[in-house]
């Protein structure tokens, strides 16, 4: 055997060996992180998780999901925002990052590319600036939905900042939140990315000694109405979407606040 023989079969082993090492180590991460995902992590207020329609429900440090593959994106995005969530640091905005945690695999970042919508942040990185782990682990693809510029920027901005108020006001709010993934939808990208026509939020307020839920629904486009004129029964979403957002409580208060679309016990100064 020549030396140039020798040094190629050399150099195929190591190339071998160095894909096989990097091949474990990658599935070995990936099998944590679904293992972690399993799980609900301290902090997650898992009292008012809704029922998923999906069954893969997932459990990150700082929110959990519901990830529907056909749609490549979480039907729900369920936290809690604390008073004490609220900062004003400032991290250094990561790269999104594929949700290795969802099985049947997350939809790519490149998806979005030059698709005329925004990665849209279903739990806002600014709901979650009270560390930086929390922060980055927002820009997993499982926590955004397609959005346009103007809708995200606009009215569902002005929206987070309001859920922002409240939970200051009220010291916790538990949020759920997500595209309403019926009906007729565009596609974005190579994994086909359902572009939701409508999104919603539904906010669960029991640290005031009376358990109250108010809950919006918004057309994907931008708005200058006042957001009490988005305001829907509970009861709405759940039809449109087939997800129950309060299994937890007793039926009779569950039901009494899920017809109701009164916003008087919410201040919308």
């Amino acid at each position: 055997m020549n030396k140039k023989t020798l040094y190629s079969i050399l150099a195929f082993v190591i190339l071998l060996g160095t894909y096989g090492y990097d091949f474990f180590i990658n599935k070995k991460e990936k099998d944590t992180v679904v293992q972690q995902g399993a799980q609900v992590k301290k902090g997650t207020n898992e009292y008012f998780l809704p029922t998923s329609t999906t069954g893969q429900v997932l459990h990150h440090e700082g929110y959990s999901l519901s990830y529907s593959e056909p749609h490549e994106q979480a039907e729900w995005v369920a936290y809690e925002l604390k008073k004490a969530h609220l900062s004003t640091s400032k991290h250094k905005r990561p790269y999104f990052e594929i949700d290795k945690a969802v099985k049947t695999g997350a939809a790519h970042w490149r998806n979005y590319k030059k698709s005329g919508y925004d990665r849209g942040h279903l739990c806002p990185a600014g709901d979650r600036r009270y560390s930086k782990f929390a922060h980055d682990e927002t820009f997993l693809t499982s926590n955004i939905s397609p959005q346009k510029h103007p809708f995200n920027a606009g009215v569902w901005n002005r929206l987070e900042q309001k859920v922002r108020y409240w939970a200051r006001k009220y010291d916790g709010v538990f949020v759920v939140t997500g595209g309403i993934l019926k009906g007729k939808m565009k596609t974005i990208g190579q994994d086909k990315v359902s572009v939701p026509n409508q999104f919603y939020k539904v906010l669960i307020d029991n640290n005031t000694g009376k358990t109250k839920m108010i809950a919006f629904l918004m057309p994907h486009k931008d708005s200058n109405k006042p957001l009490y004129e988005f305001v829907v029964p509970v009861d709405e979403i759940e039809r449109l979407t087939g997800i129950d957002f309060s299994p937890q409580l007793d039926d009779t208060l569950e039901n009494k606040l899920e017809a109701s679309s009164s916003y008087k016990d919410w201040n919308f100064n």
